[in-house]
């Protein structure tokens, strides 16, 4: 590398001869008033209308300005740069910058960034949709997703780290906090390992989220990613850490717990009772979709003396004509459901829809009809899906999805002890978890009842007065609007 930085610098036209090799780069020379000049760049980088307009008509005025710090003053363009570094020249090429050399000396060249940014427009969310909540979501484009969030923090705490990860992809990376608000330890944690990342691309912020991980070998998500701004802005506001990865329309927030996975930013928009309930009901959900299938194969297998006697008769019935075991059945109806939900993700959107409401329906009552399954069962299976896919974060609903398998083969096996100690096991993965260093079963374990009381219901805004202890704030009160004097009460109107 160094005999290559060495033969760089003694032939400044090496770079350009090399680049050149690319049937999309452009090394023009060219001449105005005797004086010759060279303008480099990648045609399918630079914005075509800002080099017409603003650079070009410089170019032909170049006997007005001998030197490239006179043409830099004339060119209306921010953040241009004259260097002799061929290195920073030729990354800078490769950025959507255009290279700008005079012949008076052609080891300096002026470095123009016309960055074409093509991307779709910002749009609705499309995995967390919300009824009531903002109808915006980020897009590939890294300057727009920061301009989201800057219109809705517009707080001068703000700041933003730029790394740059990648060997080979270059990607960029911001880092997003609240000075005033996060934990300097958490801060400091995600940047160093951010400049430990050694990988030669970095196309999406789920590739940079498993190197930054706490632990590798688990299937629950260690940072919650999101696409909607006002999630990430809420988080911000908490003293959470964002990572924004250009080229990709999700945002990383860390540290996270695991009962963030079942709140939505629509609990904040509607009645806290309300809210509440529903929170309830996604936990209820989670645990009946990990449990009722596992424990269907158990009772049956082991412990039908717990059936009661009514019930027996209608399980008897409807399992008269199968015959393979509880977990036969059960492992048919689940694999048929994933397969689906797999096959229907990958169709298109219309498609897909049709073949998961038809092929559930036709594929279930063949089954029934064929003796394969049991009413009853499919019903518990269909119900257990169903419930899998309330969770907000997709990543979580697949995670739990997984966990089914391993306590229907337990179940099997020794019953509900076996639901019982592949319970213990889960439980103590849990509480082995950490999202940068902090507990991912807090405030369970450790137990903090103050946010336990947050996490499981959404208590009123007026006593969210104090930040997530787990966070490890600086400033861990909520400034909250004071009523001010002479504000009219409810009944003031009758006076």
């Amino acid at each position: 590398m160094l005999k290559k930085n060495k033969q760089l610098q003694k032939d400044p036209n090496s770079v350009f001869e090399a680049l050149s090799r690319s049937s999309d780069f452009t090394n023009e020379l060219s001449s105005s008033e005797d004086l010759l000049y060279r303008m480099s760049f990648f045609r399918s980088l630079i914005n075509g209308h800002l080099l017409h307009e603003h650079i070009l008509p410089c170019l032909k005025e170049l006997h007005l300005t001998p030197s490239l710090e006179e043409l830099k003053e004339r060119i209306p363009i921010e953040q241009a740069v004259i260097t002799s570094d061929l290195k920073k020249v030729e990354e800078a090429l490769h950025l959507g910058n255009i290279a700008i050399r005079l012949e008076t000396d052609w080891n300096k060249a002026l470095l123009i960034p016309i960055e074409e940014k093509k991307g779709r427009q910002v749009g609705s969310p499309e995995i967390e949709f919300g009824i009531i909540s903002a109808q915006e979501a980020f897009v590939e484009v890294l300057d727009t997703n920061l301009n989201l969030l800057r219109r809705r923090l517009t707080t001068p705490s703000l700041k933003v780290a730029e790394k740059t990860v990648g060997t080979l992809s270059q990607t960029k990376v911001a880092v997003l906090y609240i000075e005033e608000v996060a934990n300097p330890q958490n801060i400091e944690t995600v940047l160093q390992r951010i400049e430990d990342v050694d990988y030669d691309q970095i196309l999406d912020a789920n590739y940079l989220a498993q190197m930054l991980y706490d632990v590798s070998n688990t299937i629950f998500p260690l940072f919650l990613n999101t696409e909607r701004p006002d999630r990430v802005s809420s988080g911000l506001t908490e003293g959470k850490i964002a990572i924004l990865v250009d080229g990709s329309p999700h945002v990383l927030l860390a540290p996270t717990i695991l009962l963030e996975y079942f709140s939505t930013m629509e609990d904040y928009n509607m009645s806290w009772i309300a809210a509440s309930c529903f929170r309830l009901l996604r936990i209820f959900a989670v645990i009946f979709s990990i449990f009722a299938t596992p424990l269907y194969v158990a009772v049956l297998t082991f412990h039908y003396e717990l059936i009661p006697k009514d019930l027996l008769e209608t399980i008897v019935s409807s399992r008269y004509l199968v015959p393979f075991p509880p977990i036969i059945e059960a492992l048919f109806l689940e694999i048929s459901i994933e397969l689906l939900r797999e096959a229907g993700s990958r169709l298109p959107a219309k498609v897909g829809q049709t073949l998961g409401i038809v092929g559930g329906i036709v594929i279930g009552q063949a089954a029934v009809a064929a003796g394969l399954t049991s009413n009853i069962l499919l019903i518990i299976v269909a119900l257990s899906a169903l419930a899998s896919f309330v969770t907000p974060i997709y990543k979580m609903g697949s995670a739990i999805r997984l966990l089914r398998f391993p306590f229907l083969f337990t179940a099997q096996v020794w019953g509900a002890l076996g639901i019982a100690v592949m319970g213990a096991f889960l439980l103590t993965h849990l509480m082995k978890l950490t999202s940068i260093g902090r507990p991912y079963l807090e405030p369970i374990f450790p137990m903090r009842l103050a946010d336990l009381k947050g996490s499981l219901i959404r208590p009123q805004l007026r006593f969210l007065n104090k930040r997530p202890d787990n966070l490890r704030p600086k400033n861990e009160t909520i400034h909250r609007s004071k009523p001010k004097q002479g504000r009219k009460g409810k009944n003031d109107f009758y006076e």
